[in-house]
């Protein structure tokens, strides 16, 4: 018997009765078709990939090891302003505890000048290997927008921020024979006397000067400026009355509130400090509600590996858990933070956009 001939449709016949074929229904998602090459391409892309992500991987661990060798030497630690000051006291106490802490000596450079400029410039561009560090104050902040085009850093790239290590709320004072007893009487007494009352401050784009300004504009008063370089030959002229008003931290006035040189009307917090309880916030004293204060960060030039900033932020943490040395800050008006890198910079941001904004709308100049 003659079999019948295979044809298309035979064959056709033959598998449906098996196997009943079904219109194939389009996937809803998507339908990928792959040539020979494409497949090719793909198998070099993902090869390329894992061989990134492995080498990445070991920069990490890297990285991880080199922190945990660091430091094997001793780290240089600038401060832009002058010895014996606030910027300079803040980082000596705090350095000499993360000394202990990292198992090396961590030794003091004061490089004063340009408001601070000298000093950060130095540490910006010195090499990111973990041995040149920098503490910074607010004038810091407010040198992005008075000096705008013509830092020789970027204020925003070249450094990186380790921790915010303290906050000073800053106090007003006045000459102890000025007839007002209150921030409500300063503020009527200057609207009465408008031009005739002088403050100072310990230079221009300093905390201080900047408090000062936002207080005229807050208040709607009018003060003449002196700026002098520093505190010191600031207070001395506050004391013989050649200028009227201060407002600048604790640390540096203290002393002479407390022995009645001069008088401190006011806080600019929310709150009362423990080291000064007599001494009312300046909502209290019937002014507006300001806060400023001057504060201490440490920072990192840029580029310098996130292991050791980490390390080096977790030591502030540690150094600032010291019972002896809450209690001595404390005594100064000082406030302790020790936060992490992520953060310090958050409010770094965030001082350079406030000051910058007053110094904008008041027309602060650079000297």
């Amino acid at each position: 018997m003659v079999k019948p001939e295979s044809s298309p449709r035979n064959t056709k016949r033959r598998i449906q009765g098996l196997y009943p074929i079904r219109a194939a229904r389009p996937n809803p998602y998507f339908t990928v078709i792959l040539s020979h090459i494409e497949i090719r391409k793909l198998e070099m892309i993902l090869k390329n990939l894992t061989h990134a992500l492995a080498a990445m991987a070991l920069v990490l661990a890297s990285g991880a090891g080199f922190a945990q060798d660091y430091p094997n030497k001793s780290i240089k630690w600038i401060v832009p302003y002058t010895p014996g000051g606030y910027t300079d006291n803040v980082t000596r106490l705090v350095t000499t505890r993360m000394a202990t802490i990292l198992g090396q000596s961590i030794i003091i450079e004061n490089k004063p000048g340009a408001n601070s400029i000298i000093g950060v410039d130095q540490a910006a561009k010195a090499a990111p290997d973990g041995y040149t560090m920098l503490t910074t104050i607010t004038a810091h902040a407010a040198n992005v927008t008075l000096y705008e085009g013509k830092l020789p850093f970027d204020p925003y790239k070249s450094l990186i921020p380790i921790s915010l290590v303290a906050i000073t709320p800053l106090v007003l004072s006045v000459n102890k024979d000025l007839p007002v007893n209150s921030m409500g009487e300063l503020i009527a007494y200057a609207k009465a006397n408008p031009g005739k009352l002088s403050f100072g401050s310990s230079g221009v784009g300093a905390a201080a000067h900047l408090t000062s300004e936002l207080l005229k504009y807050t208040a709607g008063i009018d003060m003449v400026h002196v700026p002098y370089k520093g505190t010191a030959p600031a207070l001395t002229d506050l004391m013989s009355n050649s200028i009227q008003v201060l407002i600048d931290a604790p640390s540096g006035v203290g002393a002479n509130i407390r022995a009645g040189k001069i008088k401190a009307l006011a806080f600019f917090s929310d709150k009362r400090l423990p080291s000064y309880p007599d001494v009312p916030t300046i909502v209290e004293s019937g002014g507006p509600k300001i806060e400023s204060s001057s504060w201490v960060m440490f920072f990192a030039p840029a580029g310098t590996s996130m292991a050791i900033v980490d390390k080096l932020s977790l030591a502030v943490k540690e150094s600032l858990k010291s019972e002896e040395l809450i209690k001595r800050f404390a005594d100064q008006g000082i406030i302790t933070v020790g936060n992490t890198p992520a953060e310090a910079d958050v409010f770094l941001k965030a001082e350079i956009a406030k000051w910058g904004k007053l110094i904008k709308t008041v027309g602060v100049k650079a000297e």
